[in-house]
């Protein structure tokens, strides 16, 4: 996913967020429901978290020195990780703590209407933010499903913008149920009820987002769509009687790529021309190589 896209989406999902964030809030003071606060400190969370990823995008681009001879790209995962943590401790426990305080404590809701008002404003919002990731999603997305592009992405950024627009659409389903049960029963027992829920969907979807960004700070290959082209490509270059081997790794948008190829000239200056060829073939395929590395052998 390039940057460009990757920057268009968290901005629109920012200003989403912003406005949802004050609405919330504001709603939330003014009804007493723990359920609304909960969802206010979560849209509020959330801009924050896109404010760090922009931050996150524009050090990742930093070019390669000395001391970081592969670039910086990787920090957008650094930065992502940052975000899970901030999802899940200040957005869910902070939900969890306040459900469980408004459980022993319950208060009666005032104005409630405002809150179902504000609620279905949301809902509208972050649907038009969702889509608007989807769309970026779907241009790489292929024949996978959500889910296993959600497993198989190393667009961190995106992966994290997806996770929030999802767990911001299902939170604000359980505050609709939390007010609306309220209203229905005159018992504020389900508001806290409603918070406690949105507390743990959150920390699960914090849960998964780490989880992803870990393994790419560990290091990973790059997409297996991706990976197939690439293999798909050197199998129909004439030059390249088999691919020994290939090694790639994903560092935030750029990506390296090592080749061990078994080539139809074994020596020689015509040898020399081949790799030449076949390199500057295969960034032009595909862009994103920043870092490629061809070994001729016979062997694996």
């Amino acid at each position: 996913m390039a940057g460009a896209n990757s920057q268009k989406t968290i901005l629109y999902a920012m200003g989403a967020n912003g406005a949802i964030a004050i609405a919330k809030l504001a709603a939330a003071a003014i009804t007493s429901s723990s359920a609304m606060l909960a969802e206010g400190i979560h849209s509020l969370a959330d801009t924050g978290n896109q404010l760090l990823l922009l931050l996150g995008l524009k050090r990742s681009g930093r070019p390669p020195d000395d001391l970081h001879p592969l670039g910086y790209g990787k920090t957008i995962y650094v930065w992502s990780f940052i975000v899970a943590i901030i999802l899940f401790s200040v957005g869910g426990m902070y939900s969890i703590l306040e459900g469980w305080h408004k459980l022993h404590d319950p208060h009666a809701l005032s104005w409630p209407w405002l809150a179902i008002a504000i609620v279905l404003f949301a809902i509208v919002a972050e649907s038009i933010s969702l889509r608007t990731a989807i769309i970026e999603i779907n241009k790489v997305r292929g024949p996978r499903s959500l889910w296993q592009w959600f497993h198989q992405s190393r667009a961190s950024e995106l992966i994290v913008i997806f996770g929030e627009d999802v767990a911001a659409l299902l939170g604000l389903v359980f505050a609709l149920l939390a007010v609306g049960l309220t209203m229905l029963t005159g018992n504020p027992v389900f508001d806290a009820l409603g918070t406690l829920a949105i507390g743990i969907l959150l920390i699960v979807i914090a849960v998964l987002i780490g989880v992803e960004i870990k393994a790419m700070l560990i290091g990973e290959s790059i997409d297996p769509l991706e990976q197939a082209r690439m293999f798909e490509f050197l199998g129909a270059r004439p030059e390249v009687d088999q691919v020994l081997n290939m090694i790639t790794l994903q560092l935030g948008t750029d990506v390296l790529v090592s080749l061990k190829l078994r080539m139809d000239q074994p020596d020689g200056r015509r040898l020399v021309e081949e790799i030449n060829s076949l390199e500057r073939d295969f960034r032009a395929a595909f862009p994103q190589t920043v870092w490629l590395f061809v070994e001729p052998d016979l062997v694996e």
